[in-house]
């Protein structure tokens, strides 16, 4: 390997090239849009909040079972492959889902359908993050590994960040613009399109260099479920309960003002400060731990979620969404460089894909509960669900913190 002494930010950037991250960047748009976007097209087609909570809990049950396998599959054969036959397969299964939500299928039917969606959901984010730890690992010097890595992890949850801000922003916008039904047709030409352009780009050849030529890993599976694993991915999955609960829970809050469609909008409060803070979060002091920086963020996010029980204005909405916002971002940075330092060698898309799965997991489950309750309870309890969710992580830390794990 080459050694240089130039910066490292500076080092990767020309590593993987500037088209890999514009690329990376739109290709994960689609998958931001796919739950927010069922959750609208199907409260409008079908008129049920809570089959709609429960559809989206079906994209995560399809994400749960096949997100793990399709990144060990990474792992094992390469990316490319993987990302070719999910990006025809996934455009597929969006445009077959609004048939049949618009069609006379029974529930059943709609349900299976969004199944088949979270089953073929590319997570291009796990990937992208898989791609550039190898590429720090195997073509950089060890010395700027580590800061590299925190650096990587915060830009790649800033853009994350961003396209769950601009996702749902997206799914409101077309889909009051042009018609419910758009959001899902326009995520499945962007997954067409851009996720088969990141499976084509030269990075996707790759295969882990710590596999034998037989493409075996060193590690077993069995560590993929140690407990310092095991523990940032109850992080993650309660980080994801935060993002269903509470975008469903607004979206009640604003359909009892008339304007559920704009929820999203003033979801993309939130969404701003924590992509604003992710990326800060690489200026941090090396000193300033992972297992403290968890706790302090997941803090801040648990105290600000106290508040939407008393937010009785979309303008105090939006106040109490940028507190929280200022928790979530730093957050998930944390929880994705601790899952990149603790991934078992030669598996490093399978922990990247399992934690972005916990994520959509977690947002699915928040939605469909949330939606249920709302329903059935109204939106003031339902608002009580993000400070359930934000408990998780923050017990999560805790529990990191009392395991002694590293970092």
């Amino acid at each position: 390997m080459t050694q240089t002494h130039a910066p490292a930010s500076a080092s990767l950037l020309r590593q993987a090239g500037l088209p890999y991250f514009l690329i990376a960047f739109i290709a994960r748009l689609p998958f931001a849009m796919m739950v927010v976007g069922v959750l609208t097209v199907v409260v409008s087609a079908r008129g049920s909040l809570s089959l709609g909570g429960l559809t989206s809990a079906a994209v995560g049950l399809g994400t749960a079972c096949f997100g793990p396998l399709l990144g060990a599959a990474a792992d094992r054969f390469g990316q490319r492959r993987v990302l070719i036959a999910l990006a025809i397969a996934n455009s597929a299964m969006l445009v077959a889902f609004t048939l049949v939500v618009y069609g006379t299928a029974g529930d059943s039917l709609v349900l299976v359908a969004a199944v088949g969606i979270g089953a073929t959901a590319p997570q291009v984010a796990p990937m992208s993050r898989s791609r550039l730890v190898a590429i720090i690992n195997e073509r950089m010097p060890e010395p700027q590994r580590a800061r590299t890595t925190s650096g990587t992890m915060a830009y790649e949850s800033a853009a994350d960040e961003t396209v769950f801000v601009f996702g749902p922003f997206l799914v409101g916008i077309t889909a009051s613009l042009i018609a419910p039904w758009a959001p899902l047709i326009g995520a499945a030409v962007l997954t067409l399109v851009f996720v088969g352009a990141f499976a084509l780009h030269p990075s996707g050849r790759h295969v882990s260099a710590e596999r034998d030529e037989d493409g075996r890993a060193p590690s077993t599976v069995s560590e993929l479920f140690r407990p310092q694993v095991v523990v940032v991915v109850v992080g993650i999955l309660g980080a994801g309960l935060f993002f269903g609960t509470t975008l469903t829970s607004l979206t009640s809050f604003m359909a009892d003002r008339g304007a559920p469609e704009e929820a999203g909008l003033l979801y993309g409060v939130m969404g701003i400060g924590s992509a604003l803070l992710a990326l800060g979060v690489a200026w941090l002091p090396a000193r300033f731990a992972l297992r403290a920086r968890w706790l302090v963020f997941s803090g801040v996010l648990l105290l600000g979620s106290l508040l939407l029980s008393v937010v009785g204005s979309p303008a105090g909405m939006a106040g109490v969404l940028a507190i929280m916002g200022i928790g979530i971002g730093p957050t998930l940075v944390t929880l994705y460089s601790l899952g990149a330092a603790r991934s078992p060698l030669g598996r490093s898309a399978t922990i990247m894909t399992m934690l972005g799965s916990g994520i959509i997991v977690g947002q699915s489950i928040g939605a469909a509960v949330t939606g249920e309750i709302a329903q059935r309870l109204g939106t003031p309890t339902a608002l009580l669900l993000p400070a359930a969710a934000a408990a998780i992580v923050f017990v999560a830390g805790i529990l990191n913190v009392s395991s002694r794990a590293s970092h």
